[in-house]
């Protein structure tokens, strides 16, 4: 059995960087994505503070233009989001990061939970396409910053090849 866990102390960049090892141990040898994600969804919950949602969106062949619910931690949660729709939409069709200090401020946010009040999404990318996001919650105000981003980034190119 693994413990995976941050260790007390760290500073952001470091902290993501243990997240990283932690992502790519917990996975190697593991072809079915659905299970990385399932686990990398509970590693991230695990590492990184004040979250009440935590999870990916899935690009699908069969269903073009649109994120499906991958596996996640939280309240139940929208199925499917079109690409350009809400903070996931967003960044699916710009295949760019959206770090949202004010979700109530974001033209066509989806609120699947009230309880929202920053959000993180970070596409994966593979071959230059995006075939997920990965979408942070936080009930905390401006809970998200620059260096938040960077190491969710540098997650999403660790374990884009495993999911």
């Amino acid at each position: 059995m693994f413990t995976f866990a941050p260790t007390p102390g760290r500073d952001k960049t470091e902290l993501y960087r243990e997240l990283c090892s932690s992502a790519l141990a917990l996975t190697a040898g593991e072809p079915d994505a659905v299970a990385n994600m399932a686990n990398l969804s509970a590693l991230i919950w695990t590492f990184v503070a004040d979250l009440n949602w935590a999870g990916f969106y899935r690009v699908l062949p069969h269903a073009p233009g649109e994120l499906v619910l991958g596996p996640f931690i939280g309240k139940p949660a929208c199925i499917r989001i079109a690409f350009g729709s809400g903070v996931c939409g967003t960044a699916a069709a710009s295949g760019t990061t959206q770090c949202v200090t004010d979700v109530h401020l974001f033209p066509g946010h989806i609120a699947c939970d009230a309880a929202s009040r920053s959000e993180l999404v970070v596409p994966v990318l593979r071959h230059g396409a995006v075939i997920a996001v990965i979408d942070l919650d936080s009930p905390l105000p401006a809970r998200f910053d620059a260096d938040d981003a960077a190491g969710i980034e540098a997650l999403a190119e660790a374990i884009a090849a495993r999911i």
